[in-house]
């Protein structure tokens, strides 16, 4: 049964592919973190290899790299450049250190070893405007995502050779504006400074762009929208992405089906169809044959088929657990949770038919601090618990609203809270809480680390007691 599941999803795949044959996508994604001469970054390569997927689900070829040095970002370039002449859509995303100086934007090979301005202009790093000018100019839909806002790891060296005149080195990325048919986006505004994630997941930018901008039936501006918004709150106000946006049209990267789109505008090219409407039992199928395995390779097979899929979270869980081995924190992952607990988006509505009193919202309220959702234990759901409930909602893979319904209210009960505080617990929160104040507060800025997706990693945190790690600047 796992095997004729299996084949159906892989066929629902290939019909999704075929469809997007009519539009020529190509994609240039890259990763750099293992740097030689400055502090590496743990996380790029894994935001870069999770966003080769998820354009690759949706009909790109993708150009795909990571850790490389300035002649394999050459040879990577060219080859996207030569693909990417003529294209429908043209995808460009870095992931890893940037730095500006004199006002340009420049991304470092994992080999760059900067130590004064003329270093970085005569090609030790790469000019972002003229790179995107020479591989991708004549495509008809520009799209350019930069996760490199972080400090410039040169800027001391860079300086202190730059005595005999002036040279304009900040932090961050400087502001870049879009040509006709072009959407830029970086992981924060000009001149600040991105958070990496916790070590070993995405960072905050990644994560969200992956939950957001292949989206059935959703335009790349309104996923942007997103974007910014679940970064803003899952970095507490500490981050928000910036754009420039110079589209002329519509574009979907996921088209939805269209019976749900008939009276929708013309879009610009880049439209591919989502899957015919049986697939999501395909995918309930399909997760119903993996979701109690013990191999990895299973699980990893329903995420590549699925990267975004309502049991995203869950996948990621179980390899988590696989991974950590027989735990006592841990839950049976998918034990008492309702299918519709993944679909049915819960309101104030919903909500109050579960009738909570005050007692049981204080018991919600000590479960999500036990899970690591930290929240005032005040029997009243404020709206700083219902941002919490968000989290939460969004961790799991569950519609996030802020409000409850039975399903949900159910599956909460399941978790395995922590038990009662310890010191050593406490300063443990106190850790995790300073770790992911926004920049500019008083609390220590660690290295770079992962928004739970905002349904992978905040999951495994919740399941296993709360995220231990702090979070890391690019």
């Amino acid at each position: 049964m796992r095997y004729l599941t299996l084949l159906a999803s892989l066929m629902c795949m290939a019909l999704s592919v075929s469809a997007a044959k009519a539009d020529r996508r190509v994609a240039f994604v890259v990763g750099n973190g293992n740097y030689k001469n400055v502090a590496q970054l743990p996380n790029p390569p894994i935001d870069a290899k999770a966003m080769a997927s998820t354009l690759r689900n949706v009909g790109f070829e993708v150009i795909e790299g990571s850790n490389l040095s300035r002649d394999q970002m050459t040879e990577k370039l060219l080859d996207f450049g030569r693909k990417a002449q003529g294209s429908d859509v043209a995808v460009f995303y870095y992931a890893g250190h940037g730095i500006a100086v004199g006002g340009s934007n420049y991304l470092l090979p994992v080999d760059a070893d900067i130590k004064s301005e003329m270093d970085v202009k005569l090609g030790a790093a790469i000019n972002i405007d003229l790179t995107l000018e020479q591989t991708m100019g004549d495509a008809k839909v520009k799209l350019v995502f930069l996760d490199a806002c972080r400090d410039n790891p040169f800027a001391a060296k860079i300086k202190s050779n730059s005595a005999t005149r002036s040279v304009n080195v900040q932090s961050g990325l400087a502001e870049m504006k879009s040509g006709e048919g072009t959407l830029i986006a970086f992981a924060t505004g000009p001149g600040q400074t991105a958070l990496d994630g916790q070590e070993g997941n995405n960072s905050p930018f990644t994560r969200a762009l992956i939950d957001n901008i292949t989206k059935p039936g959703i335009e790349i501006q309104q996923a942007m929208t997103s974007v910014r918004a679940q970064v803003n709150e899952e970095t507490r106000k500490g981050q928000l992405p910036w754009g420039h946006t110079n589209l002329t049209g519509s574009v979907y990267l996921n088209q939805a089906p269209t019976t749900q789109v008939a009276n929708a505008a013309p879009t610009a090219a880049g439209m591919v169809p989502a899957a015919s409407g049986g697939s999501e039992g395909v995918e309930l199928e399909y997760w119903r044959s993996v979701k109690e395995s013990n191999k990895p390779e299973e699980l990893n097979a329903y995420l590549t088929a699925y990267p975004n899929g309502q049991f995203k979270a869950l996948a990621l869980a179980r390899l988590a657990a696989i991974k950590s081995g027989p735990s006592t924190a841990t839950r049976t992952l998918t034990a008492g949770v309702d299918p519709a607990t993944f679909t049915e988006e819960a309101t104030q509505l919903t909500e109050d038919q579960v009738g909570l009193d005050k007692t049981q919202r204080r018991d919600v309220q000590r479960r999500l601090t036990g899970l690591g959702f930290d929240t005032k234990q005040t029997g009243a759901f404020s709206e700083e618990t219902r941002s919490v409930l968000k989290r939460w909602q969004s961790a799991r893979g569950y519609p996030s609203s802020g409000y409850l319904n039975k399903h949900q209210h159910k599956a909460l009960l399941s978790e395995v809270v922590a038990a009662p505080a310890t010191a050593s617990d406490n300063s443990q929160k106190a850790a995790r809480r300073a770790a992911s104040a926004p920049a500019g507060s008083s609390a220590p800025a660690p290295h770079r680390s992962n928004p739970g997706d905002a349904a992978g990693a905040a999951f495994v945190g919740g399941v296993v007691g709360g995220v231990m790690g702090g979070m890391f600047r690019r």
